[in-house]
């Protein structure tokens, strides 16, 4: 049986459905397939016939030999007995079309396994007989009419294998969890299931790292598909990875070149994430948590984030997720550095174990590479903040982006220039601001903090805590200065209400700093 057949018999069963429905008579009790069309008839004829004249009050009394209500109780029956049986024949010829779906998605990505989108094409009913999967080079596309009859029957698939009352093998489950995945990407059963195939060795990770990608191009947002991207990039960085990903030599730990290329791929899923959604705080926040275990804050990958985001930072200057991102950025910088004079210089990186390295030119040339001027990076924020908001007034997110970086700078120009503002291990880099101590700088910063000439604080009773707010700095008040004057600029020259509350409210935010 072909497809347009398939579709004009399941269309005329509904349409059936539908006439049975408004029919005033059904006067058949066994109603199978065979005599629907009969019951039908005779049903038509009845309504008819009894269209013409309206029954007095002697007509409607119940015979002697009838039951009780029978006309009404016979109609009931009949048309129960007649939606189970359409039910019953519409219900195979819907698992005969679905089944015909999920093979033709499985085809297509095995004739194209560089599908990078997903989509649903508006297509109220089939109208040719060909295949509602449409793949136009890397993109694929599914009609809208059949998803009412997709989506149910692999859902409730699904639900009967977990449930131990229906059987699936290996290559099934995996047909059935992608289509139903690809329509649904929040269902967490489905990804649940995935996660034993590949922890069995039956599915391999990578690929279901695509699948995700397919799914957010859809549902951008979907909280389930990023939980289980990151649960699937951590089975891939552990030491007890798969057997199929270890190689000989790194005891099952993933080569550098292969981490890298997962932090790049990663990187390009979240943006084009946050692109297709405003504001997409779970794709903000999976990109932190990919500095955070693959990158593990390596300071160059910091700085390539920095400038990376910063074109589209002033695409999207009310998306609060990507400057809060930005400031991520700028705090893990800060913490991943100890100052040397004006230059602030790399610490050893956590993601890479201590190795002794001669000392010769290569050495002083990595050093020389590992230096950053860290208060030019937050002059260059602040001017990029100045920036923005001098063209895009009244957007909160402008002026609550500067309200941080100049926290951070208004600590590093300080009273103390040799004090750099550091998180403590351990707090989180992604903490409040609250969270911001100031540890010494200095050749020796391992070595005992003095604190009023006395090289032993713990004889004198000084706890770390008190040797912080020891190092507090004053209030920068050249900084202050030009940001009472920027504030100034803004009140005499803008129109704009909202603008005019925001410069306020950051004037008050500054009074109490310097307090």
């Amino acid at each position: 049986m072909s497809l347009q057949n398939l579709l004009g018999r399941l269309e005329t069963r509904l349409r059936e459905e539908v006439r049975d429905q408004a029919a005033s008579l059904s006067l058949v009790r066994d109603h199978t397939p065979a005599d629907r069309g009969l019951t039908r008839k005779c049903s038509a004829a009845a309504s008819t016939a009894g269209a013409g004249a309206r029954p007095n009050r002697r007509s409607r009394a119940r015979s002697p030999g009838a039951p009780a209500g029978g006309s009404a109780l016979s109609r009931r029956r009949s048309r129960a007995a007649a939606d189970a049986a359409n039910m019953a024949e519409t219900s195979e010829e819907v698992a005969v079309l679905v089944q015909r779906v999920v093979k033709d998605i499985t085809n297509a990505f095995r004739r194209n396994p560089h599908i990078d989108e997903i989509g649903l094409i508006p297509c109220p009913e089939a109208r040719y007989n060909r295949s509602p999967i449409v793949l136009v080079e890397n993109k694929l596309g599914v009609e809208s009419w059949c998803v009412k009859f997709l989506l149910p029957y692999v859902h409730n698939k699904l639900l009967l294998y977990r449930t131990r009352k229906q059987w699936l093998n290996k290559d099934e489950l995996i047909d059935v969890t992608c289509t139903l995945l690809l329509l649904n990407p929040d269902f967490t059963t489905a990804w649940n299931v995935r996660k034993e195939l590949i922890l069995s060795g039956t599915l391999n990770p990578i690929k279901d790292l695509h699948l995700g990608k397919l799914a957010l191009t859809k549902f951008p947002k979907s909280p389930e598909t990023w939980i289980h991207r990151r649960w699937v990039l951590q089975q891939l960085i552990q030491e007890t990875s798969l057997p199929s990903f270890v190689t000989k030599g790194n005891l099952g730990i993933i080569p550098a070149e292969r981490t890298q290329q997962l932090i790049r791929e990663e990187m390009e899923v979240c943006g084009e994430a946050a692109g297709r959604y405003p504001s997409n705080y779970n794709a903000w926040s999976h990109r932190i948590w990919v500095l955070q275990h693959l990158a593990k804050l390596d300071v160059k990958i910091l700085l390539d984030e920095l400038s990376s985001t910063k074109h589209w930072a002033s695409m999207h200057v009310s998306d609060h997720s990507g400057f809060h991102y930005r400031q991520f950025l700028l705090k893990s910088l800060v913490s991943q550095t100890v100052t040397d004079g004006s230059v602030l210089e790399q610490n050893t990186l956590r993601s890479e174990p201590a190795i002794v390295l001669p000392k010769d030119e290569e050495a002083v040339a990595s050093a020389e590479e590992s230096r950053i001027n860290l208060p030019h990076l937050l002059e260059e924020e602040v001017e990029f903040s100045t920036d923005l908001i001098d063209s895009y007034p009244g957007h909160e997110t402008l002026w609550c982006h500067r309200r941080h970086v100049f926290y951070l700078q208004h600590h590093l120009n300080g009273r103390f220039p040799h004090s750099v503002v550091q998180l403590s291990p351990a707090d989180s880099p992604g903490g409040t601001l609250s969270d911001l101590h100031l540890i010494p700088a200095g050749p020796h910063t391992s070595q005992a903090m003095e604190v009023d000439g006395l090289s032993d604080s713990s004889k004198q009773g000084y706890s770390q805590e008190t040797k912080r707010l020891k190092r507090t700095p004053a209030p920068d008040s050249l900084g202050l200065e030009m940001e009472h004057r920027f504030i100034d600029q803004v009140l005499s020259t803008c129109r704009n209400v909202e603008q005019a509350r925001f410069a306020n409210a950051y004037r008050k935010w500054l009074v109490t700093l310097s307090q």
